[in-house]
């Protein structure tokens, strides 16, 4: 990149110039306006699932089939995910909000409690999978890559479910469906 277009990156809006450090809340503040895909990460068994509403699950690559997700170290969804080696990523539709809500803590549902008021089946890996998603991914851990806060954790797909329907996105702090 040109030193030009580098400086001229760094100062729009008055952020900090190359080479500073930027803060947490302006980084959040940019990201805010991205929108991204609703997805649901489920982990664990009976009564020792949980699990956490994501923007951050990705393919890394469909041959091999691997998709990715970055999950705070300091959740409770990441030490469940560790310790059973698999999770499921639920990309979740417009029906599916209240149940967003309860796996992004909202209402302080905790644990087990996410997964009220809807249904749910096994996969093959043991992770719990969405009834009705408008798709659901079985995945076992391949890798996770500890750094910062969080965990990129790849995983190796196992299965593939789809539904019907249109994905749930997230911007600006909101929900949004995508208009058929």
């Amino acid at each position: 990149m040109n030193a030009h277009i580098e400086t001229t990156l760094f100062n729009i809006g008055g952020a900090a110039p190359s080479g500073q450090p930027v803060d947490a809340d302006s980084l959040k503040a940019a990201l805010r306006t991205l929108g991204g895909g609703v997805s649901i990460i489920t982990a664990g068994e009976g009564e020792n699932r949980t699990g956490a509403t994501v923007t951050s699950a990705t393919a890394l690559s469909v041959e091999p089939a691997r998709m990715l997700v970055s999950l705070n170290r300091t959740s409770s969804t990441w030490p469940i995910v560790e310790r059973h080696g698999h999770f499921g990523i639920n990309i979740v539709g417009a029906d599916h909000e209240e149940l967003a809500n309860q796996f992004a803590g909202r209402g302080g549902l905790r644990g087990p409690d996410r997964y009220r008021g809807a249904e749910w089946t096994t996969a093959v890996s043991g992770a719990p999978l969405l009834l009705g998603a408008v798709a659901a991914i079985d995945c076992t851990v391949e890798e996770a890559i500890e750094r910062h806060s969080h965990v990129i954790v790849i995983g190796k797909v196992q299965g593939i479910r789809t539904g019907t329907g249109h994905s749930l996105l997230y911007q600006d702090g909101r929900y949004h469906a995508v208009p058929r």
